[in-house]
């Protein structure tokens, strides 16, 4: 059995209109909402093996908020280029190359591929849009990542920052 936790990075900052897409970090709702996400995954028992990130700045931040509340390695985060902006099918690649000691791997992305990506999981589940530091989460009946794709796929729980 696999988890996945797919998330989206934590709201950024445009306080810098020149500065590029991919170098723009965290404001400070970002800041505050990425520790209360993980540990919202924690009070729900939810472990962690992989830590798996777009390298953007602020997918990058979120990834290491959720690792400081784990008490993980910050620099244990793999970085996978190709997940910055991904379709849909970039995400199912990476998926599919991921260390099969892993039983439960959060990925942090960006939207609109990352709320795509998810629509395309469990049968009779549509989400309009995966908020800023959203987490959707399903469980997978697994033993090797390289059958994430045609294997079933059941909704753990889908939970952002903004729902009580």
């Amino acid at each position: 059995m696999k988890t996945l936790l797919i998330i989206r990075h934590a709201k950024s900052s445009w306080d810098i209109a020149t500065l590029n897409d991919f170098d723009r970090t965290l404001n400070e709702r970002g800041k505050k909402d990425a520790p209360i996400m993980a540990q919202r995954l924690l009070d729900r028992k939810i472990n962690i093996d992989a830590f798996v990130a777009s390298p953007a700045k602020r997918a990058k931040k979120t990834a290491e908020l959720f690792c400081t509340v784990y008490n993980k390695n910050k620099e244990d985060i793999i970085l996978i280029s190709a997940l910055y902006h991904a379709a849909s099918p970039i995400f199912f690649e990476v998926i599919d190359q991921l260390n099969d000691d892993f039983k439960s791997v959060a990925i942090f992305s960006h939207n609109s591929g990352i709320t795509e990506f998810a629509n395309e999981l469990v049968e009779n589940v549509l989400i309009d849009n995966i908020p800023t530091c959203g987490i959707f989460a399903i469980q997978i009946n697994i033993a090797k990542w390289k059958d994430f794709t045609k294997a079933k796929k059941e909704l753990l729980f889908f939970d952002y920052p903004k729902v009580v």
